[in-house]
């Protein structure tokens, strides 16, 4: 189980928006440039933000493809509540990827420590995190 005492450090300017954001809207592009909104949850860590995701789901491909996307406050549906940042994605391994879990698993332990990581297990699919930076 997560821990809730997380430390951060602390954030840059860009992000301190999304310091309280539960959920934000992660735009990533499809090959011909289409842009797909989705609802993630998001954990702030000095000059980053982790968020998580499965290792098959189409925002893992497309960012795999093209790392730039944009991040904007949302309600947890996914509309946009806030203007959007441009930010770089890209999917982090070793000890990034336990930060990024202590963050995101601790800052909404039991919707993504329990459920979402419940159910990627139940779906056999493979957790990846990806680390986000502003452009």
């Amino acid at each position: 189980m997560t821990r809730l005492d997380i430390t951060m450090t602390t954030p840059i300017p860009e992000l301190r928006p999304f310091v309280d954001q539960k959920t934000v809207v992660l735009t990533s592009y499809r090959r011909d440039g289409t842009p797909v909104p989705t609802a993630v949850n998001i954990a702030v860590d000095g000059n980053r933000a982790f968020a998580k995701t499965w290792s098959d789901s189409g925002k893992y491909k497309r960012i795999r493809r093209n790392p730039d996307v944009t991040v904007a406050p949302s309600d947890f549906k996914g509309k946009p509540t806030g203007p959007s940042l441009p930010m770089t994605a890209h999917f982090v391994d070793g000890a990034d990827f336990e930060r990024a879990r202590e963050l995101v698993e601790g800052k909404h332990p039991i919707f993504q420590g329990i459920l979402v990581r419940l159910t990627h297990k139940l779906r056999h699919n493979t957790t990846v995190f990806m680390e986000l930076k502003p452009r």
